[in-house]
């Protein structure tokens, strides 16, 4: 996974050792691993999830475990379905523990909080937000740093909560495909800020 020196705001947050790493290298899922039946493949450079036959639950989950850092990637919504960005997060088959960024079609509330098998819902994005672009390319940005957590949709800040339960998380990046069936969602240029 390529490491890169990072400019100045990446030193704002995290001190002048801050690196940015590539998750995805665009070619394999060298760096995850898969969990549950359903789709994760790499075509045309692309990441791209898909319901199975199983029309279960999946994750694709960073091996590596990540406390305080800031990831942006880019998603395409190409199916009328839920999926998300799970941080401080942790699978056992596809059950998961952590917070989940959503990441869903226009109306479902992308960039909220939901805690799975927890407390549910934490914050929605307020009425007025901008929503997903349906069949375009999307920002998606999600910074934790100890109790705070806050996402960006296409560089607009959609929520912004602090919780003492999500500051004492810990545990890897992973992409959901929720159940049901009908999901595919692309992903892209998928990077980490860390501090060093």
């Amino acid at each position: 996974m390529k490491r890169i020196l990072l400019p100045l705001f990446a030193a704002c947050l995290f001190g002048a050792q801050a690196q940015e790493t590539e998750l995805f290298n665009g070619k394999d899922l060298s760096g995850w691993t898969v969990y549950g039946t359903e789709k994760w493949y790499v075509e045309d450079g692309l990441l791209v999830c898909e319901s199975g036959p199983d029309q279960g639950y999946g994750y694709l989950a960073t091996d590596q475990h990540y406390k305080d850092f800031e990831v942006t990637l880019e998603f395409m919504q190409e199916a009328n379905g839920n999926s998300g960005v799970f941080v401080r997060s942790t699978v056992d088959g596809t059950k998961v523990s952590g917070w989940q960024v959503e990441v869903a079609p226009p109306g479902h509330d992308t960039g909220g909080v939901y805690e799975s098998y927890g407390r549910g819902w934490l914050i929605k994005p307020e009425a007025g937000k901008p929503d997903v672009k349906m069949g375009e390319w999307n920002t998606l940005k999600i910074r934790m740093m100890g109790d705070q957590l806050t996402s960006w949709l296409n560089g607009v800040e959609m929520v912004s909560i602090t919780d003492a339960k999500i500051g004492a998380g810990e545990g890897s990046i992973a992409l959901q495909i929720h159940d049901g069936g009908g999901i595919k969602v692309k992903w892209r240029n998928i990077r980490l800020v860390t501090p060093q």
